[in-house]
């Protein structure tokens, strides 16, 4: 069985599914293992590394495809304007993907079918499962990490105001309010960044256990409590709230946006798209000049003026809607998410390299296409073929 590891197309994107180190692994599990050149460089590690590693250099993107039997990607497929062709167009009809393919979004539908009707066996890595045996396969919050780091960078780069405060001749600056909105593994990481840079840091959760973590790192709670039977979704993760609640929560949390001068923006549903909190209102409630990073925004975005992949100004403040924020710290970000993948793959075929087992707790819950089906519950839900 062949895996190939095809270079990465997206914009900014620099990481790579698997490191030299994890090639060595797939080979010793039995795999051949094809990689495109280059597909490493953004990553710091050259072809000569993987062929070491007992990796196949393969000249383009179209030979890996074509060899193999399971491609392992970071993100979703896209249009190759190097080949002229779809990334899913170059996938061997019956073979497997793996990678982020966040199938609830709904600019991924149409990616979602096109691998439906090629019978790709599809699996993605936003949708691991919240247990103890997952934790060394969970992808989504070793980028969570680098993403919440990287925002409030991002967010304070883009200020034309100091984030500390800065004392001077003439008189100390105020320092910047921050409301992290969501606080999960990338609120955590922006609340701890966020307060090493010195900014008055208040963060919002629908969960009394992720409040409880964000006070522990400093930040002032604030905005919105929901019962627990809507705030707790499976495995810990936040609930979709129902209409009405989601109307409150925008509602609490609206003074404290009109009063930051960053909002980092990062609740999400696993498998759903993300809720918009952040309304055209709200937005025009700001400061000019203020930061709004939407990194909700690969499930669809948190805030309704949010452009994929684009940076908008919108009532005088800057809308931030990076899609591939782990991209731009790309060495670490490929360190984590290569281990991830490697444990998510021996999981997968604990039973030998050809025998993949899709009864797997952990595999159901990432499956998105089988069979010529769409399995992935938010998808089909989002996509209006689920009631």
């Amino acid at each position: 069985m062949v895996i190939g590891i095809p270079k990465e197309i997206l914009e900014r994107e620099h990481r790579v599914a698997a490191l030299p180190e994890e090639v060595a692994a797939y080979v010793r599990m039995g795999f051949d293992v094809v990689v495109q050149a280059g597909a490493g460089a953004g990553a710091l590690h050259a072809d000569d590394e993987y062929a070491a590693a007992g990796a196949r250099i393969a000249s383009g993107a179209e030979e890996v495809f074509s060899q193999a039997d399971l491609i392992l990607k970071v993100k979703q497929p896209h249009f190759n304007a190097e080949t002229g062709k779809h990334e899913t167009e170059m996938l061997r009809e019956g073979s497997m993907l793996i990678t982020f393919l966040h199938p609830a979004a709904p600019a991924n539908h149409d990616i979602v079918r096109a691998l439906r009707d090629r019978n790709i066996t599809s699996l993605t890595m936003d949708g691991i499962p919240r247990i103890s045996r997952a934790q060394s396969m969970d992808a989504l919050s070793s980028m969570s990490t680098v993403t919440g780091y990287k925002s409030v960078i991002m967010a304070a780069a883009a200020l034309p105001k100091f984030v500390p405060m800065i004392g001077t001749a003439i008189g100390a600056t105020k320092p910047a309010e921050i409301l992290v909105i969501g606080a999960g593994v990338v609120g955590l990481q922006a609340i701890a960044t966020a307060k090493r840079l010195g900014g008055i840091v208040k963060a919002v959760d629908i969960r009394a256990a992720a409040r409880e973590e964000a006070a522990s790192l400093g930040a002032k709670i604030v905005g919105f409590e929901a019962p627990d039977e809507f705030a707790i979704g499976e495995g810990g993760y936040a609930g979709a709230l129902p209409q009405e609640w989601l109307l409150r929560e925008r509602e609490a949390i609206a003074p404290f946006v009109a009063s930051a001068d960053i909002v980092v923006s990062s609740a999400l549903v696993p498998g759903e798209v993300a809720p918009v909190l952040i309304t055209d209102e709200m937005i025009a409630s700001m400061h000019a000049g203020s930061v709004i990073v939407d990194v909700a925004v690969d499930q669809g975005g948190n805030c309704a003026a949010t452009v994929p992949a684009t940076e908008t100004v919108v009532h005088g403040v800057n809308v931030l809607g990076y899609v591939n924020i782990p991209g731009s710290v790309p060495v670490h970000s490929s360190w984590l998410y290569g281990k991830n993948m490697l444990a998510f793959v021996q999981n997968l075929f604990k039973d030998g390299a050809g025998s993949p087992d899709f009864e797997d707790e952990i595999v159901r819950h990432t499956l998105v296409t089988r069979d010529g089906r769409i399995v992935h519950p938010g998808a089909l839900h989002a996509m209006g073929m689920l009631d």
